[in-house]
This record gives structure tokens, C-alpha cells and sequence, in this order.
């Protein structure tokens, strides 16, 4: 929860040119929401212990309107004002879904050739941020730096050995002892970043923090777009999470994905009320138990409430903000090499044939490429396109359900028998 907590609200802080009170005021209410929407899913959603994250696609969103906002086409309150706005029009549509009960026919979108696709590309999507981070690479330096760089793989090394130990233990808290050493081990090297501890000790999270939220037709289409992505990741990592339980022999209820549907929509209605970022099920949570062995909600549950409760607390949100980066990689860097595996499994369940073979290869081909745009050579692209165009994840999954049901569909009216 931290790991994913602390990283987008200081890219998004960054990007708006915000300043540090401001940064850390995001970082609270994004606490806030995680703790809140992790919490509010476990219980009344899926039931799942999924990490309820900030969503990639919100975060490329942000990013998108910050540029905006740095060629001066927009206001930086204006921009996050209708920030806000897209977030609820989002969750008020996610409320619509479940209370229609259409989830059940979107999850049959989601076979295994599906998820399979969408593990592999979500590991090839974030393996170069997972590289350049641990290598410090906009750490201390915009480059590679050994200094950096040498102990951050010492704890990826630590982290390893702790996840694949024989004692129970140490494989339980492999995550928790590799953050922590490595946090220390950053600090006696003097190659942590000073953070400004506020002074602050309680605050409630500030509602609409970007002031009132601001109408825009190409936020509200952009809105809808986004999602209707994020349901299908949304199912897509739910899913995940649902065969790790059973394959680790834990009772899983039936995911009732209309109720989730339902949760997600209040979860992203809130983050735009507080002027945070929306969040959805982290993949990373199946990644997450197999590398510790952990399943049971109840530590889950503890660990939303703990992080709801931080975020009254501005001098903890603060501290824990001062996490190296390159540490927060590192220790989380197994768990999501862990969904590499899940992905060929759900692979290895199909007696792949020709047809399964050419949809896997064409869509990773079209996910992984698109990875490879630059990013200013679709700078002209509308907003909603731009989102869309560099997301390898989104193409490629998006392509492997549209030529696994149009080839089916096709297969069925020539041979109808």
C-alpha cells in the first residue's frame, strides 16, 4: 500500500509544479483514499485482499493535463479542477454498471488467453520504471548512479533471499524486513533525500483541495473512456487475485463483480471529492502472496485501516513519504516478478492450438511496440488518444479481446453446429 501510495503523488506534484505543502497535502488525501477504497472493497466489494492502488490510467491522465498545463492551454486550477470533476463522472458511471448488473457479462471477456496477455504486458509496462528506479536513475542524478544503485540491488538481493527462505518468518515479513533495512541502509549512507517533517500533527483530509470541480466536455468523454478501461482492469486483477487464493487453497466466496462495480464507483467518487487520485485492485497483491505466503484478509484489513488512520496524521505521512524510491522498488520488484508466472499459468490452463498462438503473439506484439512511441511524437493527439496510443497495456489487452471474440464470433457463423 505504501509503495504505491508514495510514488504517484509525487510524480503528479512534480509534474503540476506544485509546491512541497501542496505535494504532501496530495499524499495525505491519497493515503486517505487508498486506506479508505482498500478497505471499503475487503468488505463490502470483492472481499478480496486487493490492494486498492492509485490507477495508472488516472496517473497518465494527470500527466497529460499537466502538460497541458505547462504549454499554457490550461490553468494549473483549472486543469485540476476538471481533474476532479472527470473522477466522479467516472464513479458515478462505475455506480451505474453495478446497479444495471452488466459486470457479469464483462467478465466474460476475460478468459485465460485474456489475463495471461494483460499480466505479461502489465510486468513489461513497469519493468523500466522498475530498472531505472532501482538504479537511480532521477533519484539524485538523471543517470545511472552506482552509489545509488549498488545498495538498491543489495536489498533486491536481501528480498529475494528472504521470499525464497525455508523459515516461515522471514518469508511472512520478506517485504517488510527488506523496506525497512533498506530505508536504514539509505540513511548511514547519507543517500537519502531530506524530508521536511511537518510540525502538523492531526488534520482531516481536505475536501475538494483544487476548489470547485470544473466542467469539460473532453474530460467528460475522456472520463467515460477511462472508465470503462479501468473495469476491465479492475476485472482483470480481481480475477488474478481470485486464482492465487484457490491455488493456495484458501476459501474464496464467489466475486460478486456488479457489488464491486458498485464499491469502485463510490471509492472513485471520493477520490475526486478529496482531490486525490482514483484507484482500482493492484495486480501486484497476487504477486504480493505468493512471494510471503500471506492470504487471510484479516492482516489486510488491519493494514487499510492502519493506512486510513495515517492519513490524520500529517508528521506519519510525512516520515513514511521519506522512503527512498529506489528502495520502494526494490522490495516490491519479486512480487511483481512473481505475476510473470501467474500469466504463463493462465496460458499453461489452454491447450494453446494456432488460433490462441496468433491472438498472444499479434497482442503482445501490439502492446509491447506501442511502449516503444515516444512520447513526443503523439504530443498532437487529442488527450483522450494520447492516454491510449502510448499504453501498451490497454492496446494489447484491449486487442487480445477483440480478436479472441471477433474470431470466435466469425468461427461460429461459418460452423454454426
Amino acid at each position: 500500500m505504501l509503495a504505491g501510495s508514495i510514488v504517484a503523488p509525487l510524480a503528479i506534484g512534480t509534474a503540476f509544479q506544485l509546491a512541497p505543502a501542496e505535494i504532501a497535502g496530495l499524499m495525505q488525501r491519497t493515503f486517505f483514499i487508498v486506506g479508505l477504497a482498500s478497505l471499503l472493497q475487503v468488505l463490502f466489494g470483492h472481499k478480496l485482499p486487493a490492494v486498492e492502488g492509485p490507477a495508472g490510467l488516472w496517473w497518465g491522465i494527470f500527466i497529460v493535463y499537466a502538460g497541458l498545463v505547462s504549454a499554457n492551454v490550461l490553468s494549473v486550477s483549472d486543469g485540476l479542477a476538471q481533474l476532479q470533476l472527470g473522477m466522479m463522472i467516472s464513479g458515478l458511471l462505475f455506480v451505474i454498471l453495478g446497479i444495471l448488473r452488466w459486470m457479469d457479462r464483462m467478465k466474460r471477456l476475460f478468459t485465460p488467453l485474456v489475463v495471461g496477455t494483460y499480466l505479461l504486458l502489465l510486468v513489461a509496462q513497469l519493468s523500466g520504471s522498475f530498472i531505472q528506479g532501482m538504479l537511480g536513475v532521477g533519484y539524485l542524478a538523471d543517470r545511472v548512479d552506482l552509489k545509488v544503485a549498488i545498495p538498491a540491488l543489495s536489498i533486491l538481493v536481501l528480498a529475494i533471499i528472504l521470499s525464497r527462505s525455508s523459515l516461515k518468518i522471514l518469508r511472512n515479513y520478506s517485504v517488510l524486513i527488506s523496506l525497512f533495512v533498506g530505508w536504514l541502509l539509505f540513511i548511514a549512507l547519507g543517500i537519502d533525500q531530506p524530508t521536511n517533517i511537518t510540525a502538523q500533527f492531526f488534520s482531516i483530509p481536505q475536501l475538494l483541495a483544487w476548489g470547485s470541480p470544473q466542467f469539460s466536455s473532453g474530460m467528460m468523454l475522456t472520463s467515460v473512456f477511462i472508465g470503462l478501461l479501468l473495469l476491465a482492469n479492475m476485472i482483470a486483477s480481481t480475477s488474478v487475485v481470485e486464482k492465487v487464493l484457490l491455488d493456495q487453497n484458501e476459501h474464496v466466496q464467489k466475486v460478486n463483480y456488479n457489488r464491486t462495480s458498485l464499491v469502485m464507483g463510490v471509492n472513485t467518487s471520493l477520490a475526486g471529492l478529496f482531490s486525490a487520485i482514483g484507484c482500482v485492485p493492484i495486480s501486484a497483491s497476487a504477486g504480493f502472496m505468493l512471494t510471503t505466503k500471506i492470504v487471510s484478509r484479516l492482516p489486510f484489513i488491519i493494514a487499510a485501516i492502519l493506512m486510513t488512520a495515517s492519513s490524520f496524521f500529517p508528521v506519519v505521512t510525512s516520515v513514511l513519504a521519506s522512503i527512498p524510491m529506489p528502495v520502494g522498488y526494490a522490495t516490491i520488484f519479486v512480487s511483481f516478478a512473481g505475476m510473470i508466472g501467474i500469466g504463463l499459468k493462465e496460458y499453461q490452463s489452454l491447450a494453446l492450438n494456432e488460433k490462441q498462438l496468433f491472438i498472444i503473439g499479434i497482442s503482445l506484439m501490439v502492446g509491447l511496440g506501442s511502449l516503444f512511441v515516444p512520447a513526443e511524437t503523439i504530443a498532437s493527439l487529442p488527450a483522450i488518444l494520447q492516454t491510449v496510443v502510448n499504453n501498451g497495456l490497454v492496446l494489447g489487452t484491449v486487442t487480445c479481446i477483440v480478436l479472441e471474440q471477433g474470431m470466435g464470433l466469425i468461427s461460429r457463423k461459418l460452423h454454426p453446429s
